[in-house]
């Protein structure tokens, strides 16, 4: 196990040599907390977006779904008619320049795994820039859009957003509680307090600080030629090989087994590069894994390599909550 995982799972089941870190928690907290205090007071140089700008982020170290409500979101808003637009860091993409606009022939090593698979899945315009700010004015020199969504970028406060949305696991919750590197919190709890809504992925209701949504699988879909089959395909007890290279990879896991496949875990770190060697694994079974997996898999997927799609689903109230929001936040006569 990498250290990197070793310390993701003492965050969240709990470590007490984790106190020997509080020292340079009480230093890391200083520092973000004036970071925020900074932001509201408007000191610095601060974008503002000509048109609305959502923020979907989140306050823990780890996978919460936030790329699957992405592309909720966007599907959600295309379908009243709203142009929409993404901004992201681009967390590990190596693109000739920037701000970069990421095409679906983009390769994974250019435009980041997310990045991509937004493009890929959704079709949107989407620029990269770890100066979302920069990411935001490049994108709106290049197109005419309604309504932009950040992918990630709560912390980035040099960038005004009109909506917050924060996403967190509700399995595994905020862990110890701890910012890091005491624990996998990037700014305090009481920063939840300010944001416009929290959505709890794995939530079976809505709760009283936040709304309920899940992740359900949709179609399984091949790799080397896109044909895609129900999640029905495989048998019942069908052994195969998992891969799941994300933030919380045993979600990935957990989700298999409900579907009654014998699965033989391969969790590797999130945005982990690939080769076909290093997923050559035996007994020769199918393969299984992730979307963000699979944008860096294509060329050289073998014929029984599968990724399964995932969508997301929020329940009916933030839904609604969210209409009212886009209502608030555009003219009238771009709504329908």
């Amino acid at each position: 196990m990498a250290m990197s995982d070793r310390l993701l799972n003492a965050w969240y089941a709990g470590h007490p040599a984790l106190k020997l870190l509080q020292p340079l928690e009480w230093l890391y907290r200083r520092v973000v907390r004036r970071k925020r205090e900074r932001f509201l007071a408007g000191e610095g140089e601060i974008y503002q977006s000509p048109v609305p700008l959502i923020v979907v982020g989140n306050i823990t170290v780890g996978g919460t779904g936030k790329t699957p409500l992405i592309l909720w979101l966007i599907e959600h808003c295309q379908r009243a008619g709203l142009r929409v637009g993404v901004v992201s860091r681009g967390y590990g993409a190596k693109p000739p320049q920037l701000p970069w606009r990421v095409e679906a022939s983009h390769s994974a090593e250019v435009a980041g795994d997310e990045p991509l698979l937004i493009v890929q899945r959704s079709g949107v315009p989407l620029m990269i820039d770890p100066d979302r700010s920069r990411a935001v004015q490049a994108l709106l020199a290049s197109e005419t859009l309604d309504l932009i969504l950040s992918d990630d970028g709560l912390q980035h406060y040099r960038l005004a957003r009109d909506l917050e949305l924060v996403l967190i696991d509700a399995a595994r919750g905020l862990g110890n509680g701890h910012c890091l590197p005491a624990g996998p919190l990037r700014e305090p709890i009481e920063r939840l307090q300010s944001v416009d809504a929290l959505l709890y992925n794995g939530a079976g209701v809505d709760r009283d600080d936040g709304f309920a949504f899940r992740l359900l699988p949709s179609a399984l879909v091949n790799l080397q030629s896109g044909e895609r089959k129900p999640v029905d395909h495989f048998p019942v007890g069908q052994r195969i090989h998992a891969v799941a290279g994300i933030g919380n990879p045993q979600r990935f896991f957990k989700t298999l087994e409900t579907l009654h496949w014998l699965a033989l875990p391969h969790a590797f770190a999130d945005h982990a590069p690939y080769s076909a060697e290093v997923l050559n694994f035996t007994p020769a079974l199918p393969l299984v894994m992730t979307e963000k997996d699979a944008v860096k898999c294509r060329a050289f997927a073998r014929p029984d390599w599968w990724y399964l799609a995932v969508d997301a689903v929020p329940s009916p109230a933030f839904i609604a909550w969210f209409d009212t929001q886009l209502m608030r936040l555009l003219p009238a006569r771009l709504l329908p």
